[in-house]
């Protein structure tokens, strides 16, 4: 007899399946609500076990379908290149649902406010991103837009394309938004001077 049980032979109380149904999604653990994504485990192993193996392969937990990369995931035995892609999609997916749900209906007037909708999402890049992010006169978001991606600890931002794109969307306000791959969230003095600039050229446009 096999160490391990398919979905079918696992009792229905135990499927991950059967359970959503009986007390829905949020009643599944982590491993079964990956075991529903990747459906199969490998040869002699059910899905969840697959997917228990799948959260222990880094430190951590739910957050390796985010800090692990498509080449990473595949290096699991019985991860190949379609599961780790609907890994990584999913995990993205659950990334744009918590954002959405952040900004629906939201407006913006005080840095925490956005800290709070960007933080999680901005956190797992491993090189400095800047975006840029414009609102309309009531403070809801007009648009977001991926300026530069640079660097482990660097990124170049052109005031002229800052300027240029919030006067294109007719926004009354904008954010430039970026994070500090090193984990030390000190602003450079390069941050400072880009600031200021911007602040500058803000006041002059009437932004």
């Amino acid at each position: 007899m096999s160490e391990y049980l398919t979905i079918k032979e696992m009792p229905e109380t135990e499927r991950p399946y059967e359970k959503c149904l009986a007390h829905g999604a949020q009643a599944l653990s982590d491993a079964e609500l990956i075991a529903v994504i990747i459906r199969s485990g490998s040869r002699g192993e059910r899905s969840v076990d697959l997917a228990h193996r799948i959260l222990t392969a880094g430190a951590d937990g739910i957050l390796n379908l985010y800090r692990l990369s498509i080449a990473d995931l595949k290096k699991i035995r019985g991860i190949g290149t379609v599961k780790a892609v609907q890994l990584k999609c999913i995990a993205e997916l659950s990334s744009r649902l918590a954002k959405a749900g952040h900004f629906h209906g939201r407006t913006f007037d005080r840095p925490d406010d956005l800290a709070s909708c960007y933080m999680e999402q901005m956190r797992h890049n491993e090189k400095e991103v800047v975006l840029l992010l414009t609102f309309d006169t009531r403070g809801q978001m007009i648009a977001e837009e991926l300026l530069t991606v640079g660097t482990f600890d660097s990124s170049l931002v052109s005031k002229t394309e800052v300027f240029g794109k919030a006067l294109r969307h007719n926004a009354r306000s904008f954010v430039l938004l970026h994070n500090h791959p090193t984990g030390d969230p000190s602003p450079s003095q390069d941050d400072y001077n880009i600031t200021w600039q911007l602040e500058e050229g803000a006041g002059i446009l009437g932004l």
